[in-house]
């Protein structure tokens, strides 16, 4: 009877063991590889609030989109590093972008005041073409048009991946491990994880 009980908290051990084990490979598996978690220190996303869902009103934010693209878009293809591209974006550069899209309003015979803004935001998980960015906390340039009730329009900013489905090369501002992660075909786990890290440290 004793050696019963002996062999059955062996085999329970050995059980829980063999589960730790399988634990902690599956956590690894998933588990961004050094430098991925970067992704959100690296990034400035591109966020334009349509002051409602009205139909004319979603097709003004495709406008103002548009148009900040367009007029800006090849200024963040010259900067290495996210920083460079945060300290081009001070008061009169983010001045000049709502005065874009307020023009560009005006020419569809809209009078919505445009409020451009540099701050943090949480987003989905979100997918543009063959790129697809973690949910997590980011860098976020807001464009808010009138109340901004309407659907949103989101994309990145820095790395300029707004105007490219596809990017040849690593852009300029991101590590090969952070494209990796971007573009590589298990995003789901991974990207959970990056969510749940990016919450962690973000509330500490």
């Amino acid at each position: 009877m004793k050696n019963g009980k002996t062999n059955g908290r062996g085999f329970a051990s050995g059980a829980l063991a063999a589960l730790l084990i399988l634990f902690t490979a599956l956590f690894l598996s998933v588990c961004p590889a050094a430098g991925e978690e970067g992704i959100y220190r690296d990034v400035i996303r591109l966020h334009i609030l349509a002051a409602s869902d009205d139909e004319g009103d979603q097709a003004d934010k495709i406008a103002v989109r548009d148009a900040i693209l367009t007029e800006y878009g090849d200024l963040f293809r010259g900067f290495a590093d996210r920083k460079s591209a945060e300290a081009a974006l001070d008061e009169t550069l983010r001045q000049e972008i709502a005065g874009t899209a307020s023009r560009t309003l005006r020419e569809r015979g809209k009078d919505e005041p445009v409020t451009v803004t540099l701050s943090e935001e949480d987003y989905p998980t979100r997918d543009y073409g063959s790129i697809s960015l973690p949910a997590g906390r980011y860098l976020s340039l807001r464009v808010l048009i009138g109340t901004g009730e309407g659907k949103n329009w989101w994309c990145v900013l820095f790395p300029p991946l707004c105007t490219a489905a596809s990017v040849e090369g690593v852009p300029l501002g991101l590590s090969d491990a952070e494209y990796r992660l971007l573009t590589d075909g298990k995003k789901s786990v991974r990207f959970k994880t990056l969510e749940l890290l990016s919450r962690w440290f973000g509330d500490r």
